[in-house]
């Protein structure tokens, strides 16, 4: 295996950064108790996002194993409830268990309504998941001041959404938009567990600080964490799917595939593209053999589950070769090895107490499968950190971009004076002036990924994600609504948003010139611009 080591970006979503010249004093590492709490609210509400569509689709289906996925869900609650009591006692504990335990009820009752085509009941079923989102923001913004009230139930909004459509898609047999609904409602709440983390470290600076990480690091381990976690719980629903002959197997599969192209792009944004093609073979192949255990169980081929089995217990080996041959100092084969074990043994064990009808069990499995991916994400990403120590150092900067340069019906854009060719121009609407997102976004630093089924656009600057709709006159920062003021549209190929909105959202100064109709764009004083 040739070491791959050209490049680094900070995760899937990552910021390219350029690698500074001199070394931190200090080693980063990615534990800190800042970093911690990220991930331990990140991974639950993320959890909670997956686990409540799996029990909506066994709700519907009458599934035999409802009750225990609904358990599994339940317990998920159980463990958010604990992390909110170690943080503001355990009546807080209580008063979110409550509040939370009553938002996943109406989640069932909708189903409960659907089952009966009970039109009124699902109604009332929204209705009350509606005026859910204000009491569990009243709640949050109560114990932290750094919480808004409005801001908690838009995003609160956006999740019942998701998930609502999520189930309504299965229901009418759109598996592939149900799917994606679904990835969107684990990704949403990823990003709720991150503003909750940022609220609560603002808010007890002595608990919680970075010791010794970085906001890179600590964005790197959440990515990774995020991903792999998804990637077992997507894993045990497609096995699920196939030994039931499920209609929805194909596109579940998809979606498991889809986690890998984004796992892909991690591994290729710090060990380069060819390196990315590598672990995407191996990758890919471990999924196949997992489909294969499935196959084999359904035919009772005994011979072939044991074939299968070894081919997992030999996919640990190749991994970790490829793992110690991009990185031989941090990680070793044996050690890859070593710890892919436990993930093999919990998705096999998912899978067998799921046929064998011991639904306990299969769910228990599920969790501690998930769980353990988080801490496998933490391994690779503190391998990561250990080998590239320069990359991670907050305080290493790259040649950041501190003037932009444009004007109205002009395709010209200046960065720090050096000019280069936007393919469409900006312009004027309704007031608003409007420049194509993509440009105006890399041209700060930023990085845009854009969905063209869906009409949506992702902006990563920093340790925010930033998401668009064509058509929609409000956007998410970080899983939270904000009110954008005018709608954002698709003109010559390209998103347009108006520009103040973004500027200033990303903490950019803006001046106008009425002589010439140009804009300059000039970076705030205070470059930890909270939004």
């Amino acid at each position: 295996m040739k070491p791959m080591m050209k490049k680094l970006a900070t995760a899937a979503l990552g910021l390219t950064l350029v690698f500074p010249t001199m070394a931190s004093a200090h080693t980063v590492t990615v534990k800190s108790s800042s970093s911690d709490l990220r991930v331990t609210l990140e991974g639950l509400l993320g959890e909670h996002a997956a686990m409540a569509v799996v029990t909506m689709q066994k709700g519907i289906d009458g599934a035999p194993d409802f009750q225990d996925a609904a358990a599994a869900l339940m317990a998920n609650g159980d463990d958010l409830s604990q992390a909110v009591a170690s943080v503001y006692g355990e009546d807080a504990g209580k008063a979110f268990s409550e509040l939370w335990k009553r938002h996943i009820g109406f989640f069932v009752d909708y189903v409960t309504a659907t089952a009966k085509k009970d039109e009124d009941g699902r109604k009332a079923a929204l209705d009350k998941l509606e005026e859910y989102g204000p009491d569990f923001g009243a709640f949050l913004a109560g114990a932290n001041p750094n919480i808004k009230a409005e801001d908690v139930a838009k995003g609160l909004t956006a999740h019942v959404s998701q998930l609502i459509s999520a189930f309504d898609n299965y229901v009418n047999k759109d598996y592939t938009q149900a799917y994606q609904s679904e990835r969107e409602a684990y990704m949403h709440m990823v990003h709720f567990g991150q503003v909750l983390a940022d609220a609560i470290v603002k808010q007890f600076p002595d608990k919680f600080n970075a010791d010794g990480s970085s906001a890179a690091a600590a964005d790197l381990r959440s990515a990774l964490d995020r991903l792999l976690s998804e990637h077992a719980e997507l894993a045990v629903l497609t096995m699920q799917k196939g030994i039931n002959d499920a209609p929805d197997f194909e596109a579940v599969s998809n979606a498991l595939l889809a986690n890998s192209d984004d796992l892909t792009k991690a591994v290729a944004s710090i060990y380069g593209e060819e390196a990315g093609d590598a672990f995407k073979e191996l990758w890919n192949a471990h999924i196949g053999f997992f489909v294969d255990y499935v196959k084999a169980t359904a035919a009772k081929d005994e011979l072939k589950r044991k074939e299968v089995l070894e081919k997992l217990g030999s996919y640990g080996t190749d991994f970790g070769a490829f793992l110690e041959g991009a990185n031989p100092e941090q990680f070793k084969t044996t050690d890859i090895e070593t710890a892919l074990k436990p993930h093999v043994a919990q998705l096999i064990s998912a899978f067998d107490n799921y046929v064998n009808m011991d639904y306990a069990k299969a769910y228990s499995s599920e969790r501690e499968a998930y769980a353990h991916m988080m801490h496998t994400g933490d391994y690779l990403a503190g391998g990561i950190v250990a080998q590239f120590q320069d990359k991670f150092h907050d305080s290493a900067t790259m040649d950041a971009p501190k003037k932009i340069w444009l004007k109205i019906g002009s395709s010209e854009f200046k960065v720090n004076d050096q000019v280069t060719l936007m393919d469409t121009a900006p312009f004027m609407w309704e007031n608003n002036t409007y420049v194509p997102l993509r440009f105006l976004a890399e041209g700060i630093g930023a990085e845009v990924t854009w969905d063209q089924a869906t009409q949506t656009a992702w902006v990563k600057s920093g340790t925010d994600t930033l998401t668009f709709w064509v058509d929609n006159d409000y956007m998410e920062v970080n899983g939270m609504r904000k009110e954008i003021g005018a709608s954002v549209v698709l003109r010559d190929g390209r998103t347009q948003v108006p520009l103040r909105f973004i500027t200033e959202l990303l903490g950019w100064n803006v001046a106008w010139n009425e002589a010439d109709w140009s804009i300059t764009l000039t970076k705030a004083m205070n470059d930890n611009h909270q939004h």
